[in-house]
């Protein structure tokens, strides 16, 4: 197996931010997903794929946190790089007890939009928690993960 090195740390343990700029400019994707547990009392406000509440459709206002989130990753995560975003996609669905949530992230630049998708995924998901907790505490955000990645140096495909 290949002795992988954390890019985010100099050789005297100190961290820092990947120098990208010899990276070569490519069209880079990644996808992320997070699923969120909906106990009953929440599961059974779903109505034809959506929830509607006080606050407003709550699918749809957690796509739009989670499109905020997508740009503003490098305020929040310290070594990402800010990023042009050619394009975003977040899709929320109801699949059994859980809500998966989908997100896309596409650039093209010298690093990869994995965090932003990531961050993305993980936004939705807290939106949701926060617009329904009103009728559980129950809820769980449960894994997020990272699906694929093109673009870069390596692929990745979950």
């Amino acid at each position: 197996m290949e002795d992988k090195e954390f890019s985010h740390i100099d050789h005297s343990g100190k961290p820092k931010m990947v120098d990208v700029s010899g990276k070569s400019v490519t069209h880079r994707i990644a996808r992320a997903e997070s699923r969120v547990y909906l106990p009953p009392e929440v599961l059974e406000k779903v109505d034809n794929g959506e929830i509607k509440s006080p606050k407003g459709a709550v699918f749809q206002t957690a796509v739009i946190a989670g499109t905020m989130a997508v740009k503003k990753t490098a305020d929040l995560i310290p070594f990402c790089h800010p990023l042009p975003v050619d394009g975003c996609d977040i899709q929320c669905d109801v699949e059994g007890e859980e809500v998966k949530i989908l997100c896309e992230v596409k650039t093209t630049g010298r690093t990869g939009v994995e965090m932003e998708a990531l961050t993305g995924a993980s936004v939705a998901a807290l939106t949701i928690y926060d617009m329904c907790k009103a009728l559980s505490h129950r809820m769980e955000i449960k894994a997020t993960r990272l699906i694929m990645k093109t673009g870069g140096k390596s692929d990745y495909n979950a």
